[in-house]
């Protein structure tokens, strides 16, 4: 009987230390950790939200406002355009920094300006970077800077040429407007100089001589007036291997002066021309026989 209590009594106690551990705990309750910002720093974080927000929305509306503004399409921007063959420019424009293209061309019917306050330079460069030809515009003069020199027609003939031997004209005829005339500090070498039609050729040297020399023989020509040679102190014909030809109906000689010779009673006036041994000329009254050598004082 003894044992038999015990034994009940040994199997309750668990039941009962067990129902007073459950009591305790739901007594107690459960523990609740919390998690997250609060206080002062939250009102910080949305705070740095709401700025962000602001600034967001002032890029956004200063965006828009310059795509506005600069004319901002799909296509270009303002006079820019992009097409297939490259940029298009409508409008006048301005580079403040250099330019690189390899081909700058004007609307079809359109001219092409270029404008600039003090001077427009183009460069050409080499590989290196080094000037070969450059061509500055500037308020005063016009500059090229290169080996050679060429203006050429349509066609690809030469109209003008220099560089550092030689000046070449190719044209047919070199015209020249100014009312002085050409100025040839030195010599000049031409197979043909002639003036315009109905127009006076004058070759003249004010205050040294002029000297007309070829190897084959100098031709002066004046088929519809006169021809006419002057000079202050001497004029002088010379042939080294030929002879001096003056072909004309008339050939007169107003003031030669005439020799000390004279006949006795003769009336007539028909003269001899006479060269005296210093080339100078003078007339003589003809006679029977040359009076040439007759003693005279013209040749003294």
């Amino acid at each position: 009987m003894i044992e038999a209590i015990r034994l009940i009594s040994w199997r309750e106690m668990p039941q009962e230390q067990y129902a007073h551990r459950s009591t305790m705990q739901s007594s107690e309750g459960p523990h609740v950790y919390k998690v997250g910002i609060y206080g002062w720093r939250k009102r910080c974080l949305y705070f740095f939200v709401l700025l962000l927000m602001i600034l967001i929305l002032v890029n956004l509306a200063m965006t828009i406002w310059i795509l506005k503004v600069m004319n901002f399409t799909i296509d270009g921007m303002g006079n820019l355009r992009i097409t297939e063959k490259g940029l298009k420019l409508e409008g006048d424009s301005e580079f403040l920094k250099p330019l690189y293209a390899k081909e700058i061309r004007s609307k079809t019917g359109n001219p092409l300006y270029f404008q600039s306050a003090r001077n427009v330079t183009v460069n050409i460069l080499n590989e290196e970077s080094k000037v070969l030809t450059r061509l500055v515009t500037g308020p005063k003069a016009v500059e090229a800077y290169s080996q050679k020199f060429q203006v050429l027609t349509t066609s690809g003939k030469l109209l003008f040429s220099a560089d550092d031997n030689e000046v070449v004209v190719g044209a047919e005829r070199l015209k020249v407007l100014g009312a002085e005339g050409v100025v040839f500090p030195k010599s000049i070498e031409t197979p043909n100089v002639r003036a315009d039609p109905f127009k006076e050729l004058r070759l003249e040297s004010p205050t040294r001589f002029l000297v007309m020399e070829a190897p084959k023989g100098v031709e002066i020509n004046a088929e519809a007036g006169n021809l006419e040679a002057t000079c202050r102190t001497e004029l002088k014909l010379e042939s080294k291997d030929g002879e001096i030809t003056l072909e004309a109906a008339n050939i007169k000689l107003p003031r030669l002066p005439l020799g000390s010779f004279s006949s006795t009673g003769s009336r007539q006036k028909i003269y001899e021309l006479c060269v005296c041994p210093n080339g100078r000329l003078f007339l003589s009254q003809a006679g029977s026989s040359s009076t040439c050598q007759i003693k005279t004082s013209v040749c003294l």
